[in-house]
């Protein structure tokens, strides 16, 4: 019997759903979940979601560097032209 375990993140929200459509994930498979999906932006670099899904996979199966996984989503994020939240507020405060 194969048991998955949530990896813990600490949370964020995503733009993926749209322009100020926020997504929020709490652990890696969310992460992994929003990568895969249909909805992600396909823009920049694919090398940054390639090593976003990897380490995603890597934290879920090996259940460590969930910091590292998440950090990775939030660059392949960017690099697709998404806001991220925390991460961005700054900069988002100092736009408005």
């Amino acid at each position: 019997m194969e048991i998955d375990f949530p990896v813990p993140i600490s949370p964020l929200q995503v733009e993926i759903d749209g322009t100020g459509k926020y997504r929020k994930a709490e652990i890696v498979q969310d992460l992994a979940g929003m990568l895969l999906s249909g909805k992600w932006h396909n823009k920049g670099s694919q090398g940054e979601f390639h090593h976003a899904l990897v380490t995603s996979i890597e934290a879920i199966e090996l259940y460590i560097d969930a910091d590292r996984a998440r950090k990775a989503f939030v660059v392949a994020a960017h690099a697709a032209g998404m806001h991220v939240l925390p991460d961005d507020m700054d900069e988002i405060r100092k736009a408005s």
